[in-house]
């Protein structure tokens, strides 16, 4: 399989691709058992466990995007897609985005890589013969970029595949607060106040911040601003995208790994498209021309679509776990 994408003839739009595959996921329900798992400053991390457990065989890590959780769709899709390819899937749940907050001020952003090197640890601790994978959607696909890079040749992963991520998060940022007509932003704030305004007790210990102020947050960069960044120790919001940004880790990354984007994509800026230049020589770059923010819907029967990243990545997982590897890297057209 070449990794090629090719959007249905009834889903060219960038907006179509990025809004509509949601609506075809509404019912969809992948059972999970709820683990929660100590982390070392007191707080928990929450893991949903695909069931019934494959416990022999390999693990993918599915990490989801900004507010997403284990009902986000391309985390349902995808859970089930790597099962159907013999493999075992957890996801696991950025802090503040499970069932309920977390006990720390502190919740996550794009280049916050603890969390996910705590539980690579656990899981290899826990399953020390099982072959761990990895797949990061969006904000989860920067956090994974940058935790393979910060890794190198220590890193423990056998494979991983990148979706749609915001490698230059500063210029993603500028496309996001003004894009369809704002659309983007406003429900992505309208997601970031809600989790934050439940557990900000825990957060007024640390910052200066009331329900109406937080409410009153109407733009992206100014809630990174006042929230995201003095909230993990930054300087503002310009100094979080500089510091939080994928984008320098890509050439790091020592184990084989799949990043898949389009360059159409409504969320993320053409800063953000990886080049070859800035990737390892374990990168395969999968640029598409079209395929909006983790859209990439297929096929020829609009009531029947086919989820293209479905295919893809696991059929990339399946190629590494048979000792097989595409030597160059392949650029979807």
């Amino acid at each position: 399989m070449e990794y090629q994408f090719k959007p249905a003839w009834w889903m060219t739009n960038r907006h179509v691709q990025t809004i509509l595959p949601r609506a075809y996921r509404l019912r969809q329900r992948t059972p999970v058992d709820l683990e929660e798992i100590a982390t070392p400053d007191g707080d928990f991390i929450e893991l949903a466990w695909a069931t019934p457990a494959t416990p022999e065989a390999p693990l993918v890590i599915v990490l989801h995007g900004l507010e997403g959780n284990i009902d986000s769709f391309y985390a349902r899709g995808m859970m089930q897609a790597v099962r159907n390819h013999g493999f075992d899937a957890v996801l696991m749940h950025f802090r503040n985005c499970s069932t309920h907050p977390n006990r720390m001020p502190r919740a996550y952003h794009s280049g916050e890589t603890e969390d996910i090197g705590f539980l690579v640890k656990t899981l290899q601790a826990r399953f020390p013969n099982r072959a761990l994978y990895a797949v990061g959607f969006s904000l989860g696909g920067n956090v994974l970029a940058k935790y393979l890079g910060e890794q190198g040749s220590d890193c423990v992963l056998k494979g991983a595949s990148v979706v749609s991520a915001p490698f230059d998060l500063s210029t993603s940022c500028q496309v996001i607060r003004r894009s369809c007509f704002k659309l983007y932003q406003k429900y992505l704030l309208d997601k970031l106040k809600k989790s934050t305004a439940r557990k900000l007790p825990q957060i007024q210990s640390q910052l200066q911040l009331n329900e109406s102020a937080l409410m009153a947050i109407d733009d992206l960069w100014l809630f990174d601003e006042a929230v995201t960044a003095p909230l993990h120790g930054f300087e503002g919001a310009e100094d979080y995208y500089e510091k939080a940004s994928g984008q320098p880790y890509l050439q790091h990354i020592a184990i084989p790994t799949l990043v898949i984007h389009a360059e159409d994509d409504p969320m993320l800026s053409t800063e953000a498209v990886p080049k070859a230049e800035q990737v390892s020589a374990s990168v395969m770059l999968a640029v598409s021309k079209q395929g909006g923010h983790v859209g990439f819907l297929s096929g020829k029967n609009p009531f029947k679509p086919i989820f293209w990243l479905e295919q893809a990545v696991p059929h990339f997982f399946s190629q590494l776990q048979q000792g097989r590897r595409h030597d160059h890297p392949v650029s979807a057209a």
